[in-house]
């Protein structure tokens, strides 16, 4: 159960619809343990399928281009396993973090029937998504890409076609270190190799004509400058808010709503699996995340402290925004349901 002040009201929806609980339909039958998720989303397909094009691209040049025509066979033979690697390892990455379910809430499970199973108690209240009829628990955002409530949603990526959320943060991370790291293997590569062909004839250092070489190399050098600021940026940014134990989201939300950080170097684990070793680098291993029970962060409790004086502050803000835009009086109208709630009921509005 967690603990709110009166004044803390969090993922109120855009413009939303008043949902009644007898409108939610039951939800589906939960799939086998392991089932497939994939986002149907023509412009996250098309960035995933870009993402693998510009990666094999980079496999050509290196292995064509650079190693392959090279004299010195074990630079080729290192360089080749090591780019090789990298390079799988940051495929491997992205198909997981593209077909993890990133923390779906069950879709549907607002109904009648299961809020009165959750057996509410005075001052305690449930929050409700309008857009896909479910409880919504705590830190859980309503993506409007997959049309599904995240827990503890980072943010939604259209590179890997997914969420960025509690179960597949790890293979994100992984993905964004894996790209890192092979681009800047690039670069070194590209330099070392622009130098060898200044210093002797072009038409020996690659078994492409000279014009194409330098064609290639260069898209090839811009490409990984690119991404290499890119991902690196990502994924300094995701091992902040992994250590922090604070989401995109929150960071934006924290100057309107602050949240307590609870940070420490356990979310790490969590986020990686387990103690450190060699399995926090391997995109086949799982995050060792406890079994979350059904109704975890689904009740929470409203301190009841000068709960009159915020439905009076909310009433008149309430009276404010008559002439404003009609989003602004939504959310100040949520705010009062949620305090008049206190002690039975569950806002229809949020």
């Amino acid at each position: 159960m967690m603990l709110i002040p009166t004044h803390h009201f969090r993922d109120i929806e855009r413009k939303p619809e008043y949902l009644q609980p007898e409108k939610c339909a039951p939800p589906p039958f939960p799939g086998p343990v392991g089932t497939m998720w994939f986002i149907r989303d023509g412009c996250g397909i098309a960035c995933a399928i870009v993402t693998w094009f510009l990666v094999l691209y980079a496999e050509f040049v290196v292995l064509f281009v650079m190693l392959i025509p090279s004299r010195d066979y074990a630079y080729s033979i290192i360089n080749g396993i090591v780019f090789n690697l990298l390079a799988f390892l940051a495929l491997a990455s992205h198909c997981r973090a593209m077909l993890t379910d990133p923390g779906a809430v069950p879709k549907g499970n607002a109904t009648k029937e299961f809020i009165e199973s959750l057996q509410l108690k005075p001052g305690q209240v449930v929050y409700k998504c309008p857009k896909c009829c479910s409880i919504k628990p705590d830190r859980a955002h309503h993506c409007s890409v997959c049309k599904r409530c995240i827990r503890k949603m980072d943010h939604h990526c259209p590179w890997v076609n997914n969420c960025v959320g509690e179960n597949n943060q790890k293979y994100f991370v992984l993905f964004t270190m894996y790209i890192a790291l092979i681009s800047l293997h690039a670069l070194i590569m590209v330099g070392f190799h622009f130098l060898h062909c200044f210093e002797e004839d072009w038409t020996k250092c690659s078994s492409f004509s000279p014009p194409t070489t330098v064609i290639l190399l260069i898209l090839l050098c811009f490409e990984a400058l690119l991404f290499l600021i890119f991902t690196s940026v990502m994924f300094g940014t995701q091992v902040h808010s992994i250590c922090t134990d604070e989401t995109g989201i929150e960071r934006l939300q924290r100057s309107k709503q602050p949240r307590e950080q609870s940070g420490s170097w356990k979310s790490v684990q969590e986020a990686f699996g387990g103690e450190f070793s060699l399995n926090w680098f391997n995109p086949f291993t799982r995050p060792c995340q406890p079994e979350i029970p059904i109704d975890k962060g689904l009740v929470r409790q409203v301190s009841s402290l000068s709960n009159m004086d915020n439905v009076e502050t909310a009433e008149g803000q309430l009276e404010e925004t008559k002439d404003r835009d009609p989003v602004e009086e939504d959310q100040v109208q949520c705010e009062l349901c949620h305090i008049r709630a206190g002690g039975s009921g569950w806002c229809k509005k949020t």
